[in-house]
């Protein structure tokens, strides 16, 4: 004998479907904060990796940007030795292709040796400046003052193995 057959009718609760959708709303706000954070975490380790590898990439120097010493508490120190006997490490710092090569010889017309012509670690000097060796702040201000920059200070950011014997820098800014 046939039976027709009876629609199979689900008998879900009317409150199911509310609940179904906060949980899932739950479950994708979960997820969104968890794509969020790792994807900060992602680009803060991207940041600082490319940081170091531009850091250890950098032929020359990298060093800071100084500021002009405006009062000084000790009495400024008298150059001990001739400009023949000074020798300069030139630098590029603007990223003007040549500077670093016209200013040096303007630095050598000066009587200095030149020991090596470069590029800085950054071309993002604003202002020329002359770093010079521990022991040698006259032959550094006396090298500053023949080339009208103001900017002087101690050398910093650069071992002395890469000065060349030199115990001056100039970093020439735009």
């Amino acid at each position: 004998m046939d039976h027709p057959l009876r629609p199979v009718t689900a008998t879900i609760p009317p409150s199911f479907w509310p609940r179904v959708a906060i949980v899932a709303s739950i479950v994708a706000a979960f997820e969104l904060i968890l794509l969020v954070v790792t994807s900060s975490a992602l680009l803060l380790h991207h940041g600082h990796s490319q940081a170091a590898r531009t850091r250890s990439a950098r032929a020359t120097v990298a060093p800071t940007h100084a500021k002009p010493i405006v009062h000084r508490t000790h009495p400024v120190a008298a150059p001990r030795v001739g400009r023949g006997k000074v020798g300069v490490v030139v630098l590029n710092g603007n990223g003007r292709q040549g500077a670093a090569g016209a200013a040096a010889s303007r630095i050598k017309r000066h009587g200095y040796h030149i020991r090596l012509v470069g590029n800085a670690g950054s071309m993002t000097y604003t202002h020329s400046l002359v770093m010079y060796r521990p022991g040698y702040e006259g032959e550094g201000r006396r090298l500053a003052r023949d080339l009208g920059i103001r900017m002087v200070t101690l050398l910093d950011g650069m071992r002395t193995s890469a000065l060349h014997g030199a115990q001056a820098v100039v970093v020439i800014g735009a």
